[in-house]
């Protein structure tokens, strides 16, 4: 995302390899922290969110985003239990891999595997084709640190763009 949508933060991280919690960081931007979500149904989420990268500059085409997103969907929920979705895919809307993060404090019935309700969401982009594979990596990794419920507790507890920061540099 350089040019038009750039993330100067961002620096090459070949493959993945030897990824920590803390590189993730490079992918997240302030301008796509929500520390209250509005929406309460999925597909408002995906309006939500998808909103939130147009207004960012991050993407100029909010229909690819949301369709994007419910055709994934459709594969099966990205609701990954313990609260959390991980809505995900990849787009010709972005150029490099991108993590926007929002959280309820009621739930979104998002049709996740342990049935219960939603209360974070991280909804990772990448573009189709990207040079150093990191799509897969930065989704292992989140998935991989969303595991620990110490790491779920505390970005719950999270009201600012800089304590979500801390939870992934462990600040």
């Amino acid at each position: 995302m350089q040019v038009v949508w750039g993330n100067p933060k961002q620096k090459d991280n070949r493959m993945g390899e030897g990824m920590e919690k803390q590189d993730l960081v490079e992918y997240f931007n302030e301008a796509l922290f929500v520390p209250e979500l509005k929406a309460n149904v999925k597909g408002d989420i995906f309006r939500e969110f998808a909103d939130l990268f147009v207004e960012s500059s991050v993407v100029r085409n909010k229909a690819l985003i949301v369709e994007m997103l419910t055709k994934r969907e459709t594969l099966g929920s990205t609701g990954i239990g313990r609260g959390v979705a991980v809505p995900h895919g990849r787009t010709t809307a972005v150029l490099d891999v991108i993590i926007a993060f929002g959280k309820s404090e009621k739930g979104i019935e998002f049709n996740a595997i342990d049935k219960k309700p939603v209360y974070m969401i991280f909804v990772v982009l990448a573009p189709p084709n990207e040079e150093n594979n990191k799509y897969l990596p930065v989704l292992g990794k989140l998935v991989e640190m969303l595991s620990d419920k110490k790491n779920r507790e505390k970005l719950m507890a999270v009201q600012t763009y800089e304590d979500f920061i801390d939870v992934f540099t462990g600040e």
